[in-house]
């Protein structure tokens, strides 16, 4: 079915409408459908509908006072995720810095995001002249190195939900499930990740792991450049200085701010 303009602002109204209750009851602590519709400027039924689909994803919830609303917990569980990846980033900077500084190469800090690596941080290094700004890009799990290390120890079936069709991005590309589950096998086992002309033809990247408190994997780094300067036994002197960083991170994350 073909989604006309009139529905697409429609839509878009009542995404505006759903955030504004949200706003409102920040500001109120608490509001009844009748005060929500005034103030929103629409029929009760609208505002009823609206609190409706908020109340379904938790976002909001109603008091012991039937009629009253307040926002809920789903609203604390985005907070926590948006303050968790602040935390991380904030954490990983200064060692991400002087991993750059290390290596001359572009460090970059991923999460996963739905079905890809979600780049939430990058420095280039001191032989990048030039260097593409991947942060906030989503990235192939199957074909890059933080994407490898971040499903590595996924379970089987979150795993194939997550990386559904391989698509070929160059002749390296690894579009056989077989060989990628063989690959991250090697990740779990050896505690690091590299990519060989697999997303872009000339650029390798080289990965690891970052760990919570309970040993679980929240996010990968990694270290990447041309290939041409990652041959002749580069990635194997690298892989030390990227576990190094991640690990100090692992550690910042686990004892928290203000704790070393």
């Amino acid at each position: 079915m073909r989604t006309t303009t009139r529905d697409g602002a429609s839509t878009v109204q009542s995404v505006d409408r759903a955030v504004t209750i949200l706003e409102l009851l920040a500001l109120h602590g608490a509001a009844g459908i009748t005060q929500l519709a005034r103030e929103l400027g629409v029929h009760k039924s609208t505002a009823s509908r609206l609190v409706s689909a908020l109340e379904r994803r938790r976002l909001v919830e109603q008091v012991e006072e039937r009629g009253r609303y307040r926002l809920g917990v789903g609203v604390l569980k985005l907070a926590g995720a948006t303050n968790a990846r602040l935390d991380l980033v904030q954490e990983a900077r200064p060692v991400v810095r002087r991993l750059a500084s290390e290596t001359g190469e572009t460090v970059n800090l991923a999460v996963l995001s739905g079905g890809a690596a979600l780049y939430v941080d990058q420095v280039s290094g001191s032989t990048n002249l030039t260097s593409y700004n991947w942060v906030g890009q989503h990235i192939p799990l199957h074909a890059t190195s933080n994407g490898k290390v971040l499903v590595s120890e996924l379970p089987e079936g979150e795993l194939g939900r997550l990386l559904g069709d391989l698509v070929r991005y160059t002749p390296a590309t690894i579009t056989d499930r077989a060989t990628l589950d063989h690959q991250l096998a090697e990740v779990r086992e050896r505690g690091w990740a590299v990519a060989v002309d697999e997303l872009d033809v000339g650029l390798t990247a080289v990965a690891a792991p970052v760990r919570d408190a309970h040993g679980d994997v929240v996010a990968s780094v990694s270290v990447s450049g041309p290939t041409f300067r990652f041959a002749g036994g580069r990635v194997e002197e690298l892989v030390p200085l990227v576990r190094a960083a991640t690990a100090e991170i692992s550690g910042r994350l686990a004892h928290g701010p203000g704790e070393r």
